[in-house]
């Protein structure tokens, strides 16, 4: 996968969560760190009452670790099971809280990975394992997704400036039940946002945007309007990829519902790009064919939706509960070759009194594609027509249980069946002068994996 800049972006910014403490009143434990071993929130604990002190005054820094055990049992490109993690340090600043003025907000978030991941071997377009594509694929990178500042100027608006990590935060394309980075509900990526928003909107991204607060509760509404950088990447400052040439507009509006006087949300988006984009391009997987030019094509849009809805809430404002979720997004078939995308499934939070913390869900998606257009400068290849066709519909399955064996650490068995989106592998030789080029085929059968997550949050 590579890397797409995955971010949906714009629409979705670290502010938005930021902002639901400028406006809303503060409901948060004394000391949220406190506790015994096996029942606080987080292994290291409230570090002798200071950390505790510290969040009262505005200012808290997390930290989690994500590992994950994967393996392709059965079909896909390959058999191999692999290792990989990923840290993510976030840091809060709460200008009033800190006893200056109101409604300043700073966000700043640093995370890396390490080691690998079995992506590339599912024939699928869509990671199987989420969490190992941030902040960049394959492994081994430590970045920078976020530092920006939120200012609300009255209860019902804010502005948010900086460098924002984009869709996988806690606000865009939200989803009570299938949202994230892989790390504590569904790995796949199909199920953590609406992939046709990778395409367009980069990871970590310099933007400027505006918060809007219908009710001043952002828990009961929430719209947002956001103009970044097409260009972003999370191992630079961005300011040398700023171009007007390459920007993402992108606007995102989230309700809360009461149907049947059960907890609900709905939400509509949408996104849109003047960069120049290629039809493989951002995060997704580029080696369907190798060696092979893909043309471009000059600005791409997309619009989305999802929902949630509780069908068993033990009571309303406790986060807990059974329900459905669903997504549905429409792009312009070129350059992003994601026409359509569909999700729906099942997902549960503490269903079992003794068992809070523990969730569960699982979940269908299907991608409709629109093959890229590739070019070879060679006139035929040898014994193929000039118009192949290297990508097929992609559909798959995820199933998961998050067992909490304490506050902060939780293990994840997962299994996925996917038929991925590469039918077959090609690889284009390129022989001497004069002689036809050389194309290699490989079919990729539907892939069966296998995985183990523990986080551990400190």
């Amino acid at each position: 996968m590579k890397r797409c800049t995955s971010s949906v972006t714009a629409i979705f910014l670290v502010g938005i969560f930021l902002a639901t403490q400028a406006v809303a009143q503060d409901t948060s434990p004394k000391d949220p760190y406190s506790g015994e071993l096996l029942s606080r929130s987080t292994l290291t604990g409230d570090w002798g009452g200071l950390r505790n002190e510290w969040a009262q005054k505005g200012f808290t820094i997390d930290l989690n670790i994500t590992q994950i055990g994967q393996g392709v049992v059965n079909g896909g490109k390959s058999g191999a099971w692999q290792y990989g993690g990923r840290g993510d340090l976030v840091v809060n600043l709460d200008s009033q809280k800190l006893g200056l003025w109101p409604g300043g907000f700073f966000n700043f978030e640093m995370e890396g990975n390490w080691a690998l991941s079995v992506n590339r071997n599912t024939g699928a377009l869509m990671p199987v394992n989420t969490s190992q594509t941030l902040p960049l694929p394959p492994g081994d990178i430590l970045g920078v997704p976020a530092w920006n500042f939120t200012q609300f100027l009255s209860p019902y608006f804010g502005l948010s400036l900086g460098k924002f990590a984009t869709i996988t935060n806690t606000s865009g394309d939200m989803n009570e039940f299938a949202h994230g980075k892989g790390d504590t509900q569904f790995m796949n990526m199909a199920f953590n946002f609406n992939p046709l928003l990778a395409f367009t909107v980069p990871y970590s991204t310099l933007g400027t945007g505006m918060i809007v607060l219908p009710t001043k509760d952002p828990k009961e509404a929430i719209v947002s309007l956001f103009v970044m950088s097409a260009n972003g990447n999370p191992t630079t400052s961005g300011f040398e990829d700023l171009n007007g040439n390459a920007i993402v507009v992108a606007g995102e509006g989230r309700v809360k519902t009461d149907f049947f006087g059960l907890t609900g949300h709905q939400l509509f988006g949408t996104t849109f790009s003047n960069k120049q984009f290629t039809s493989i391009d951002q995060r997704l997987d580029r080696d369907v064919i190798e060696n092979g030019v893909v043309r471009t094509e000059k600005g791409s849009w997309n619009i989305y939706y999802n929902f949630d809805q509780y069908l068993y809430e033990p009571k309303k404002g406790v986060d807990r509960g059974v329900g459905l979720f669903g997504r549905l997004g429409v792009s312009d078939g070129n350059p992003n070759f994601m026409k359509f995308f569909g999700s729906f499934g099942v997902g549960g939070k503490g269903i079992f009194e003794s068992r809070p913390h523990d969730q569960f869900g699982w979940g269908f998606y299907y991608i409709n594609i629109d093959n890229p257009r590739v070019n070879i400068e060679a006139p035929r290849l040898q014994g193929l027509p000039r118009n192949i066709e290297f990508l097929r519909d992609e559909y798959g399955f995820e199933a998961y249980y998050n067992f909490a064996i304490t506050p902060w650490a939780m293990l994840t068995p997962d299994i996925q069946v996917i038929r991925g989106a590469q039918k077959d592998k090609f690889t284009v030789t390129q022989g001497p002068l004069g002689v036809l080029p050389r194309i290699d085929k490989k079919s990729i059968s539907t892939s069966t994996v296998l995985g183990l997550r523990l986080q551990l949050l400190f």
